[in-house]
């Protein structure tokens, strides 16, 4: 039987947690000072709007309380028929998705990847036996597609729904991605057997390289759906072109592999990378010279970058890193390549099977660009994913993280603080994926499990959750 405890640090009334003991805290603002933009920025999306606070507490304040806001709205007391963006979140964000767990299901094998799709109506979850389902958050989470993946090598690394939310691309360690049709009203996919499913060839003709693409660790539709991108094991990162069938850009990006790679904004011309040299680079389009150089490079990990995430205003990013910590990033702080040098990183140690070393928890680069820090979670063993949250109905003002001892990390913002620590797998969670409109999120773990937690209001405890065997496991 797995861990059914409620998870501990919960803010379910709106009380936040200092995220002492267990939990950890980020470097918070004792380090050195916080960038006022991003705070600025986080609490017009987040506190309540000045004619609310105002004319409920006679001033401007950071916090209301939500009853008296709802009363106001109710009352017509302030003047309004309904909330501001930013009161909407100040009341809904003080509501964590904690209570649970809720099975969703147990998968064959190790899980990798579980992500909501852009309207949250579907959920789509890989694992490292070829399967892939794609569950119906709207019908009771039923499976919507149970799709068996073609030519899969080691496991599903990624999987990503197009924007429309018709196809869904899937990559392993192959440079072939392969693309099914969600909607074609097939429920049992099974690959060039009940449905084709198309490859994607990411390797360019003429490649006189030597090195070659053994895998791809990440893929990402553009926000108009027709183009991908994908970082590779060869060092590189690739876009390519749905209308004419072919990649159109390989960008020789790092020195190591690239583990992540994303579209920065909505405009697609701006593009974020992270890799196992330990640097995010920032890649514009519009002005890449014939040597491909980035527009500029990110430094202060100390080990190599699991995964990115943009904030998707073409200003902040968040990075996993395998010195343990997230790291926010604003790129008006970033320098020229020239400036970057991988000297600090421990080419003794092998994050897939060593504990990270005690002594580097508390190191910092002495060129550390990041705006801000975070600890607490642990990322080993698998390229563990990290995220902003929902923009909707929190305003961005946490961000939260898989993690190797079993649980979800949810991480304040702006104070760094541990807010709630979601322990409900025996493994490690690779992914996790808080729905964009409620107050629920789902975790997928090497314990073979995908479970939700949510806000509900109800006290009542879930149903347990039965266990199979559980089987030997390979690390990616």
């Amino acid at each position: 039987m797995p861990r059914s405890k409620r998870s501990s640090n919960h803010c379910s009334e709106g009380t936040s947690s200092s995220g002492s003991g267990s939990g950890g805290t980020g470097t918070g603002t004792s380090d050195r000072e916080f960038d006022s933009d991003i705070i600025q920025l986080t609490k017009l999306r987040s506190r309540p709007s000045k004619h609310m606070s105002g004319r409920i507490n006679g001033k401007c304040d950071n916090w209301v309380s939500p009853v008296k806001m709802l009363a106001a709205r109710e009352g017509n007391y302030s003047t309004r028929s309904k909330f501001a963006a930013s009161d909407g979140c100040h009341v809904v964000s003080r509501y964590l998705p904690v209570n649970g767990p809720f099975l969703v299901d147990q998968m064959e094998s190790s899980a990798y990847v579980s992500q909501f799709s852009p309207d949250g109506s579907l959920l789509v979850a890989g694992c490292q036996g070829s399967r892939i389902r794609v569950y119906n958050v709207e019908n009771g989470w039923k499976v919507h597609k149970d799709i068996m993946a073609k030519s899969l090598r080691w496991t599903i690394t990624d999987t990503c729904l197009s924007p429309d939310q018709r196809f869904l691309i899937y990559s392993s360690m192959s440079p072939v991605v392969h693309i099914v049709n969600v909607e074609s009203g097939v429920k049992e996919s099974l690959a060039n057997v009940t449905e084709i499913h198309e490859g994607l060839n990411f390797a360019m003709e003429n490649d006189d390289r030597d090195e070659y693409i053994s895998g791809i660790f990440s893929v990402k539709f553009s926000t108009d759906g027709r183009e991908i991108v994908a970082a590779s094991s060869d060092s590189a990162i690739y876009v390519y072109d749905l209308s004419t069938n072919q990649c159109t850009l390989r960008l020789f990006a790092h020195e190591d592999d690239v583990n992540t790679v994303c579209f920065a904004d909505e405009s697609g011309h701006l593009m974020y990378s992270g890799s196992d040299d330990t640097f995010c680079k920032v890649w514009d389009r519009r002005c890449l010279n014939a040597r491909g150089r980035p527009a500029g490079t990110l430094v202060g990990h100390l080990e190599g970058i699991t995964f990115i995430d943009s904030r998707g205003d073409g200003r902040y990013l968040i990075s996993n890193g395998k010195d343990q910590t997230i790291k926010l990033w604003d790129i008006r702080k970033m320098s020229s390549n020239s400036k970057a040098s991988s000297a600090h990183r421990n080419h003794n140690w092998d994050y897939r099977w060593m504990e990270y070393p005690a002594h580097r928890r508390k190191m910092k680069h002495p060129k550390d660009q990041s705006v801000e820090t975070y600890r607490g979670h642990s990322v080993l063993r698998t390229l563990i994913r990290c995220h902003f949250s929902p923009e909707f109905s929190t305003g961005q003002k946490y961000i939260y993280t898989g993690s190797n001892d079993g649980a979800v990390y949810i991480y304040d913002l702006v104070s760094g603080d541990v807010v709630a620590k979601l322990d409900n797998h025996e493994d490690t969670v690779r992914d996790c994926s808080w729905h964009p409109y409620y107050p629920t999120l789902v975790s997928s773990s090497w314990d073979t499990m995908i479970v939700r937690c949510e806000y509900t209001g109800d006290p009542e405890t879930p149903s347990p959750i039965r266990r199979r065997t559980r089987r030997r496991r390979q690390i990616v």
